[in-house]
């Protein structure tokens, strides 16, 4: 915060701004999270272990009818949110926003901005305190990214801008945003840190419930790029060209009665699918986990942000025609960082080919993407302005590669203790009950045979994936090396995993529900 405010006042200052003293790094974190009845969680072994679902076929109805996110609070939830006002309020966290969220059982609130710092303690707070009110309310506050499969997950959007001690939000555009000079000096320094350094931008929210969340339902994909609007994108285009600007007419809304009037469509409206998107007067880096701290982000963003503004403020200081400059600065950004702009689909293959065309990077899982904070670029930055040592990025690197090891761990093992004690027996008793049944039915039991088969391939299936697991964690326990100990639990453990949750979510579909262990996606989902 502190060098970012210095690079940014020299920036100021070349444009003729003498007035501000102090540039603050701004930050209003909006926090989703999941609920889920107390009764049901003490009953899953993989979410009190892991905060997700290791199992769970689809419940009949997920979030396709929008009913959760555009539906009235229920009351136990509204009660809820009530409760962690009060409780946020006497901490002097200004919490404002609360509402559904998409997928069932998914809520939000947001608080009002702050400065960095604060926020990012304010935010840890506020994941803590949730936890707590929820079991007042005998539910459980689930902050996984990605606690059931198929529908949203949670992440926590990072609303970041900067503004000065004299109450000038740098980012704020105007009414003309195509004839502010200070607003697109600090828009290019943006543009320029974020193509930089978009590897590191990713290593920040590398975690390994995030893996689970990148690419769908709401969560951008593992390609940073920026969203920055049709209208915004020509005006920097056009300057780029020489081509003079004009202001966009504005597009109205057609309502189809004739007493309502036209309404004026908002053109800096954000693209959902991004992971960086202008919003109007800030940006908003939507790829941070919900369970994570901001801070690690917001290191990295006040940091690369820095350095650019770093760079055009030079360029400004050592300029005879400032105004020339800017336009100058402008041109060679759009030329030369202009490939990070995208404000299509970031879901599309199509723009996944794009992306590899234009040279950015696609870091998939946390295991390739920590390996940015390793790199020369990242020990030159971030030692440049004594944020962070060589030594104390290789510490985080291993560290957070160690995380994810014990995080794959705990899952691995907990998926084998809930299939051998819990789905395996159950699996084998309503076999023995089929078999009755088959004795009994003779030569008109077709239908039970056909499902003892069907359960007797399944149950071999999980039986030899949960024995290969098994074997598998023992090794991966014995490397030394926290990196190779990340690769082996990432190719080997992992799809063990998954295999032995695809075996195990046809055998739920199939095992009558009075003889299933655990609670079902639709008790989970549709029972709060």
């Amino acid at each position: 915060m502190k060098i970012i405010s210095q690079k940014a006042l020299r920036v100021l200052y070349a444009l003729g701004d003498a007035t501000a003293t102090k540039v603050i790094s701004t930050v209003g974190p909006e926090q989703e999270y999941f609920l889920v009845d107390r009764e049901f969680y003490l009953k899953r072994l993989d979410i009190i272990t892991s905060g997700r679902t290791l199992f769970g076929a689809p419940a009949p109805k997920g979030q396709e009818l929008e009913d959760q996110y555009f539906g009235a609070l229920k009351d136990r939830v509204s009660i809820f949110m009530k409760d962690l006002d009060i409780e946020l309020w006497k901490m002097g966290i200004l919490s404002k926003t609360k509402h559904n969220e998409v997928a069932p059982t998914q809520f939000e609130m947001a608080p009002v901005f702050s400065t960095t710092n604060i926020s990012s303690d304010q935010n840890q707070l506020v994941m803590e305190t949730m936890q707590k009110i929820a079991l007042r309310h005998n539910m459980v506050c689930l902050l996984h990214e990605k606690p059931y499969a198929g529908i949203n997950g949670s992440g926590k959007h990072n609303n970041w801008s900067l503004s000065t001690n004299t109450g000038n939000n740098l980012l704020e555009p105007g009414h003309t945003p195509h004839e502010n000079a200070q607003f697109l000096v600090f828009l290019s320094a943006l543009i320029m840190a974020v193509d930089k350094h978009a590897d590191i931008m990713r290593a920040t929210c590398a975690s390994s419930g995030n893996d689970h969340r990148l690419g769908a339902n709401e969560a951008p994909p593992a390609i940073i790029s920026i969203f920055l609007g049709d209208e915004l994108t020509r005006i920097l285009n056009n300057i780029a060209q020489g081509e003079k600007n004009v202001k966009a007419e504005k597009i109205y809304l057609r309502i189809g009665v004739d007493t309502l009037p036209e309404l004026p469509k908002d053109n800096t409206d954000r693209n959902r699918t991004s992971p960086f998107a202008f919003t109007g007067n800030k940006f908003e880096f939507r790829m941070v986990g919900s369970s994570q701290s901001i801070s690690g982000p917001n290191v990295a963003l006040n940091t690369i942000v820095a350095e650019a503004l770093d760079e055009l403020a030079t360029r400004l200081e050592n300029s005879t025609d400032v105004n020339l400059e800017i336009h100058k600065i402008v041109k060679d950004v759009v030329k030369k960082h202009g490939k990070i702009i995208f404000n299509g689909n970031n879901y599309s293959e199509e723009w996944a080919k794009e992306a590899k065309k234009r040279g950015l990077p696609n870091n998939r899982n946390t295991v390739d993407a920590l390996k940015s904070f390793i790199t020369p670029k990242s020990y030159e930055l971030f030692s440049k302005y004594n944020v962070l040592t060589k030594e104390e990025l290789h510490a985080r690197y291993e560290i957070y590669l160690e995380q994810y090891s014990k995080h794959i761990n705990i899952e691995a093992q907990a998926s084998m203790q809930m299939v051998k004690r819990q789905f395996i027996p159950a699996a084998i008793r309503y076999i023995t009950e089929l078999g009755d049944s088959l004795n009994a039915a003779g030569k008109h039991g077709a239908v039970q045979k056909e499902l003892i088969g069907k359960l007797s391939g399944l149950l071999q299936s999980v039986n030899k994936n949960v024995n290969t697991l098994k074997n598998e964690s023992i090794k991966a326990k014995g490397i030394k090396s926290a990196e190779k100990q990340a690769v082996f639990y990432r190719d080997n453990i992992c799809p063990l995993i998954y295999a032995l949750r695809a075996d195990i979510d046809e055998l739920e579909t199939i095992i009558p529900g009075d003889m299933w262990p655990i609670p079902t996606y639709s008790d989970l989902l549709l029972k709060l």
